[in-house]
């Protein structure tokens, strides 16, 4: 039976880290704030910190998620939260501050190397976690979902479990203006490609396929906008919103080949996960095109790149090519173009592919996807 979950408390807008504070209460009384050195150093979380002060709140900032989290990064986290007192976590930045503070939250109330998670269903109980998203992209701020990488093994290791569902998550869009153009770009094709592959997913549910619909919609209109004017409030507002809605549906739709296909490459180069999703995007949809084209062809009339007297294949095929347009404006490289060697690349896919099919997530592509299937769309991008 198909379960829907999200963060119970969501707070939005401008006040939103105010208001929040009487709920973050319930929480505990001292919080490891868990951010990256850019952001704790600036205004946001000067905000942060005076309201905590203001209601009362002892805190602790470790900063020093750099990139995407890896095993050695949580375990530093796990020792900074005891070392320092802490009775909850709060996770400020883009996904990885947030990712990084619910594994926190989890990994100080559960026993046993991280590694040894990887591939199971978390369960059991964690501390508080509050997740102040200064992207819109991830979702992290409502998923079950937290990716780890072991840098021993090469592995982006996906952890799941409604354990994970941070408690509160407080969106202010204002905290997304002003973020450079490469991040607004990697982050809102990760939102989207959440949203489509939740959408065409085998496990897409009729209480996620509106949310879905919406943020693609949203995404196709404003992140050009947001791109080109990085302090457009009206833009950042809706990608926020987008982000949100977006997570809700892979919290519960999941995602697909996408996905599984673009954690080996954040792994093996480095790549961030809204970039290596964007640059997978149209040869993963393009596959998996013949197994959803009434999937596909819903999204594409909602985007409007249809004409009434369009079937389905066309409104499908339309769709990517919107998607491919998009990528465009938004100046998203290539593989090559980013500087990855096609030969490494090559010598590394049988891992790539083998990874990506461990990982689950193509499982839920509606049509089957085999090994060589990815080692024939590895070739193809790496040569585009």
């Amino acid at each position: 039976m198909a379960t829907f979950n999200e963060t119970a408390n969501v707070y939005f807008g401008d006040q939103a880290l105010r208001e929040a504070m009487p709920m973050m209460k319930k929480l505990g009384t001292k919080a490891l704030i868990v951010t990256g050195q850019h952001v704790a150093a600036s205004s946001m979380m000067e905000d942060l910190k005076n309201l905590l002060c203001e209601f009362g709140f002892g805190y602790f900032v470790y900063d020093e998620i750099a990139g995407e989290p890896t095993v050695d990064m949580i375990e530093k986290g796990i020792k900074e939260y005891n070392d320092g007192g802490c009775d909850f976590c709060i996770g400020i930045g883009g996904g990885s501050p947030m990712d990084s503070a619910k594994a926190i939250s989890f990994f100080v109330k559960n026993a046993g190397l991280i590694v040894s998670y990887n591939g199971t269903k978390l369960t059991g109980s964690r501390t508080g976690v509050v997740c102040i998203p200064t992207t819109a992209g991830t979702g992290s701020e409502t998923t079950k979902f937290v990716v780890i990488t072991d840098t021993e093994s090469g592995v982006k290791m996906l952890l799941k479990g409604d354990v994970l569902i941070p408690d509160i998550a407080v969106i202010n869009p204002s905290y997304t203006k002003g973020a450079p153009k490469s991040i607004t770009a990697a982050t809102g094709m990760d939102a989207l490609t959440h949203a489509v592959e939740a959408y065409t997913s085998k496990k897409a549910m009729p209480l996620t396929d509106p949310l879905a619909i919406d943020a693609v919609k949203k995404i196709m209109k404003y992140l050009p906008e947001a791109y080109e004017n990085p302090y457009d409030y009206e833009a950042r507002s809706a990608m926020a919103v987008a982000a949100f809605e977006a997570g809700v549906c892979i919290n519960n739709s999941s995602v697909t080949l996408v996905h599984g296909m673009s954690r080996p490459i954040g792994a093996m180069f480095h790549v961030s996960h809204g970039l290596s999703n964007a640059m997978l995007l149209k040869d993963c949809l393009s596959f998996a095109l013949d197994g959803a084209f009434e999937r596909f062809a819903d999204l594409g009339r909602a985007v409007g790149v249809a004409k009434e007297s369009d079937s389905d294949v066309a409104i499908a095929e339309k769709f990517i090519s919107a998607i491919q347009e998009l990528c465009a404006i938004i100046e998203i490289p290539t593989l090559r173009e980013y500087g990855i060697d096609s030969g490494t690349f090559l010598e590394l896919r049988d891992k790539m592919a083998f990874d990506a099919l461990v990982s689950g997530s193509p499982a839920n592509t509606r049509k089957p996807v085999t090994i060589e299937d990815m080692k024939k769309i590895y070739k193809r991008v790496i040569e585009e």
